[in-house]
């Protein structure tokens, strides 16, 4: 299989870009449904839950773009992205945790629902902060390789 052929790394990156990629379309659905029964019920979207559901569709995005094998070679740089992605997971932690995190929710499904989208936030964050290093110092330690053989073109 040529799986087993790439480095354990690249293994890694592609574990845990599956992880994003689940976890984004997971925040998706969870403020998905607020901004639906808004809708069904003539309301508008609140700003807070559509910011919810871009950065889960950015996120979604870019770590579906990341799983390609050759992206982690090619386009290194992008850590640049991947934090900007963090930047904005901590906005949507910090605006959902203030709102919910000390909410009780006393039987509502809702308010327990977006409890529950508060810590998938935060594993989210963390992974994209995860990622953002990881990637960085990459990027930081590959720029300048040279050839194996002759060490001559820069790669």
């Amino acid at each position: 299989m040529a799986i087993l052929n790439e480095p354990m790394t690249y293994l890694a990156f592609g574990v845990v870009r599956f992880f994003q990629f689940i976890l984004a379309l997971t925040v998706c659905g969870l403020y998905g449904v607020d901004i639906t029964n808004a809708r069904k019920a003539h309301h508008s979207t609140d700003g807070r839950w559509a910011y919810a559901i871009v950065v889960g569709t950015f996120s979604a995005i870019t770590a579906l773009i990341y799983l390609i094998p050759v992206t982690m070679r090619k386009m290194s740089i992008l850590f640049v992205w991947d934090t900007l992605l963090l930047f904005f997971w901590i906005v949507l932690f910090g605006i959902f945790g203030k709102l919910f995190i000390k909410e009780d929710a006393e039987g509502n499904k809702d308010i327990q629902r977006m409890k529950n989208a508060v810590w998938v936030d935060l594993v989210n964050m963390l992974l994209w902060l995860a990622t953002s290093i990881a990637v960085g110092i990459y990027w930081f330690k590959h720029r300048h390789n040279r050839s194996q053989f002759t060490g001559r073109a820069v790669v």
